[in-house]
C-alpha cells in the first residue's frame, strides 16, 4: 500500500493533494474519520498525518496541525543548516585550490599556447601558420607528400618562405622523387636559392611542418581542412626525429637518381615493383609514390614488358627472381629479358 501511495501521491506534507486535504481536513474537524476514508489517500498515513487510533483500530486520528507546523519547520531548518555546511565546504576547497595555483608556475607561457590545439578551417590554419612563420628564427623542416607540386600550393606559402628567407631563417624541404619533374618546384627553389635545401624520397609520411623545432603542424583529416599544432616538447622531438632519419635517407635534389642496375628498368619501376611485392594494389602504389594510378598502371606495364610477365602472378615471379622485391638500392648490373626495344621514358 505505501509503494503504491507514493507513486499516486510523490508529495510532502508541505503540499497536500487534494483529496489528502480533505480528508485531512475532516479528520482535524471530527476528531477521527473511519479507515476506509483515507485508502484512496494512503499518503497521509506515509506522512503521519493520521494514524490508527489505540481505542478502534477502525478508525484513523489526525496529528495536531501545530505538531506538523513544527515538524515542517525543524526539516526546513535542517536543509537550511545543511546546504551552509555545504558552501562552506565548497568555499574552503575552492581556497585551497587557488592557494595551489598560485604556487604551482605554468608549464607553458601564454605566448606559447597550450600543448595541443586544433585548427578548423583553412583560414584558422593559414593564420596559424602566419603567426609560427613571424615568430621562427632558426630553422624550418618541411615534409611535402604527393607528387609535383602545384603552382597554387608553392604560392600560397611563397610570402612565408620569402619572410623566413629575409631573417636568415634555413629551410629544409623534403619531396617524393616525383616532384622532380615540377617545373613549378625548381622554379621556387631557384628563388629561394640557398635558404632552401630539398631533397627526395620514394615516398614519405604526411604533411609536416617544423619551426624552431618547439611547433610542429601536421593533418587532422583527409582533406587538409582541419590541422593539428603541436608544441608539446616531446611530441615535436619525436617527429624531428622522424624528419631527421628521412633526410639521411633522401637524394639531394641537386644529384640524380641512382640507377637500378637493371637494364630497362627505371627508379620509379623498381620503386614499384618493390611494393607490388609486398602485395599493395594500384591505386595504394599510386598514392605512396605521388603518381596517378593512370601513371602507376602505365610503369607496371613496362615493368611486365621488360621482364616478360603475361600476367601479374607472373610478374610477381620475376620481379622476386631479379631481385626487384626490396627496397629501391644500387645493385649490380644484371640482364633481363626483353621482348622487344622500347622508346626511353
Amino acid at each position: 500500500m505505501a509503494g503504491h501511495g507514493a507513486e499516486e501521491h510523490p508529495h510532502g506534507a508541505d503540499r497536500l493533494c487534494e483529496a489528502g486535504d480533505r480528508v485531512y481536513s475532516r479528520a482535524v474537524r471530527r476528531g477521527r474519520v473511519p479507515r476506509r476514508d483515507a485508502e484512496p489517500v494512503p499518503c497521509l498515513l506515509e506522512l503521519a498525518l493520521l494514524h490508527p487510533d489505540p481505542d478502534d483500530m477502525d478508525w484513523l486520528v489526525p496529528t495536531s496541525p501545530q505538531e506538523v507546523m513544527t515538524r515542517l519547520l525543524r526539516g526546513m531548518y535542517d536543509e537550511v543548516s545543511a546546504s551552509q555546511r555545504r558552501v562552506g565546504s565548497a568555499v574552503a576547497a575552492f581556497e585551497w585550490y587557488a592557494g595551489l595555483g598560485r604556487q604551482v608556475q605554468p608549464a607553458a607561457s601564454a605566448a606559447e599556447g597550450p600543448a595541443i590545439r586544433v585548427l578548423d578551417g583553412l583560414a584558422r590554419i593559414q593564420a596559424a601558420m602566419d603567426e609560427a612563420t613571424q615568430a621562427c628564427t632558426t630553422e624550418v623542416l618541411t615534409v611535402q607528400p604527393g607528387g609535383i607540386r602545384r603552382e597554387a600550393e608553392l604560392s600560397e606559402g611563397l610570402h612565408r618562405a620569402l619572410a623566413l628567407r629575409g631573417r636568415g631563417v634555413r629551410m629544409r624541404d623534403l619531396y617524393t622523387h616525383v616532384a622532380r619533374h615540377g617545373q613549378g618546384l625548381l622554379t621556387y627553389l631557384e628563388l629561394m636559392g640557398d635558404a632552401v635545401e630539398a631533397r627526395t624520397l620514394d615516398e614519405v609520411i604526411d604533411r609536416l611542418i617544423l619551426f624552431d623545432r618547439t611547433v610542429a603542424f601536421i593533418p587532422a583529416n583527409t582533406d587538409r581542412t582541419m590541422a593539428l599544432e603541436l608544441r608539446h616538447p616531446a611530441i615535436v622531438e619525436y617527429l624531428v626525429t622522424v624528419f631527421e632519419r628521412l633526410w639521411r635517407l633522401a637524394i639531394p635534389l641537386t644529384a640524380p637518381l641512382p640507377d637500378t642496375g637493371i637494364e630497362g628498368i627505371s627508379h620509379r619501376e623498381q620503386s614499384i615493383a618493390a611494393l607490388l611485392a609486398e602485395g599493395h594494389q594500384d591505386a595504394v602504389i599510386a598514392e605512396r609514390l605521388g603518381i596517378s594510378v593512370r601513371t602507376c598502371r602505365a610503369h607496371i606495364a613496362r615493368l611486365s614488358e621488360t621482364l616478360g610477365a603475361a600476367s601479374r602472378t607472373q610478374l610477381g615471379v620475376r620481379i622476386a627472381q631479379v631481385g626487384l622485391d626490396g627496397p629501391p638500392q644500387v645493385a649490380a648490373p644484371l640482364s633481363v629479358p626483353r621482348r622487344e626495344s622500347r622508346t626511353a621514358r
